[in-house]
């Protein structure tokens, strides 16, 4: 499962911390434990690596065994003539040394043949390494197969078939590892946008330019190298370093190299392939620099958003903490009641509404009648204009409830096809007024 995948890579790498103390039966177990959370190539790889060398080293340690025991036979033979029941001893650890000794030798005879193990191939493996050697070393886009005006996404799809046919561990074919490099390098500058950019300007290797080196037909170099895409290493990247990042290989070099730590610290594995031959380093990743504490900042630069927020709101509220609230309308209703005993009639459209007389003779618009000589002044218009708006919105709502009444009726006379209908009657309901829709119509509301 994918979410075991990340304790599988920290039993790898607990298994290359005691590789490396030679402690081969710990990182055997936990290479075995590792595949059974996870099953990963890298670690298939280093438990072959581990068993070779586990062999080996428990035949080295049975020879020293053996030459110690053949000394101490010796020593054993001197005093037997002097000591005859030693004779017995020696015979019995002598049947011991020579079963030690055929052991170490069925031991070495099997790592030396699995350390021969040649290399297969098929002739697809063969016509994929010709059409890449094919190209010249700086056609990068000719060795990936793609087009100039490619994007990113196509560059790695074509390395990533390419690198699968072409790895050492999957092609055994005669220039296979050439071929490697090769896909490598162009991955790498088709992969930066600025080494791309200076590519296509150009037309040679942007490293090599750089360095002052010829950038005509060599063989490829990945000294310098930089891969920022894959995690921000800025130094040495082999081909096998990049097609571990690039398939998530965390890091550990596949040929038996050194296994280091992932893109986020601790060392990792490098290499550079050059006409310099074979050249393996160590690095580490960047780690951030840490940055000198900052200033304490004053506590009332801090507080200052705070001041200024409530500053706002008082700004705000000022307007209502200096005035009055503003008197609500007195009820009204247009049918008359003992509560609501004075009829009044709007000045607009003479609709008849009913207050109360106590509510209404203490209501500030009776003292701007009282003013104003009983002439409406501005609070008794608005007021007004609020009763026939209320009392309109009604006429519509009993007007609309009487048309939907009235096409009820007919079409529950009528019926579905009319059959039977009797369509005088039908006539007569469409004839019958809506008293609502009348006054609507009378006050110049409705058509």
């Amino acid at each position: 499962m994918e979410s075991n995948k990340d304790e599988a890579l920290k039993c790898l790498a607990i298994a290359q911390k005691h590789r490396n103390a030679g402690n081969y039966a710990s990182a055997k177990r936990f290479c075995q434990k590792s595949l059974t959370l996870f099953s990963t190539s890298e670690a298939v790889k280093m438990l072959e690596v581990i068993e070779v060398e586990y062999t080996e080293a428990e035949s080295s340690s049975q020879s020293q065994s053996q030459a110690a025991g053949s000394s101490s036979a010796e020593a054993r033979s001197s005093a037997a003539e002097a000591h005859p029941s030693a004779a017995g001893a020696r015979h019995r650890h002598g049947g011991e040394s020579s079963k030690a000794e055929g052991k170490a030798k069925v031991n070495g005879d099997a790592g030396g043949s699995g350390a021969q193990k040649k290399r297969d191939y098929t002739p697809e493996n063969v016509a994929v390494v010709e059409r890449v050697r094919k190209c010249k070393v700086t056609e990068y886009y000719e060795i990936l197969s793609v087009k100039r005006e490619c994007d990113e996404g196509e560059v790695k799809k074509a390395y990533r078939k390419l690198a699968l046919a072409l790895h050492p561990d999957k092609n055994g074919a005669p220039g296979a590892d050439e071929a490697f490099k090769m896909v490598s390098k162009a991955f790498q500058v088709l992969s930066d946008p600025q080494k791309r950019a200076i590519y296509d300007q150009h037309g040679s290797d942007p490293e090599s330019r750089f360095s002052g080196m010829s950038s005509g037909r060599s063989e490829p170099s990945f000294s310098g190298a930089t891969f920022r895409n894959a995690g921000g290493f800025e130094g040495e990247l082999s081909p096998e370093d990049l097609f571990n990042m690039f398939f998530g290989g965390g890091g550990m070099n596949m040929n038996g190299g050194s296994f280091g730590g992932g893109p986020f610290g601790g060392p990792i594995f490098t290499a550079s392939f050059g006409p310099g031959g074979f050249r393996s380093t160590r690095m580490r990743a960047n780690v951030p620099r840490e940055q000198p504490p900052a200033e304490p900042r004053s506590i009332w630069v801090q507080l200052l958003p705070l001041f200024l927020l409530f500053a706002f709101s008082l700004l705000n509220a000022l307007p209502n903490l200096f005035s009055t609230a503003p008197t609500p309308d007195p009820r009204f209703t247009f049918n008359p009641t003992s509560r609501y005993n004075v009829e009044r009639t709007t000045n607009g459209m003479h609709v008849k509404y009913h207050v109360n007389a106590a509510e209404f003779s203490g209501h500030p618009i009776a003292a701007e009648l009282a003013r104003n000589e009983n002439k409406p002044g501005p609070a008794l218009r608005k007021f007004e204009s609020n009763v026939e708006r209320a009392y309109t919105q009604d006429l519509f709502a009993q007007c609309q409830r009487g048309i939907d009444h009235k096409q009820r009726r007919k079409d529950q006379e009528v019926g579905l096809f009319g059959i039977g209908t009797d369509w005088e009657k039908v006539r007569k309901i469409e004839q019958e007024p809506i008293e609502s829709c009348n006054k609507l119509r009378s006050l110049g509301l409705l058509n």
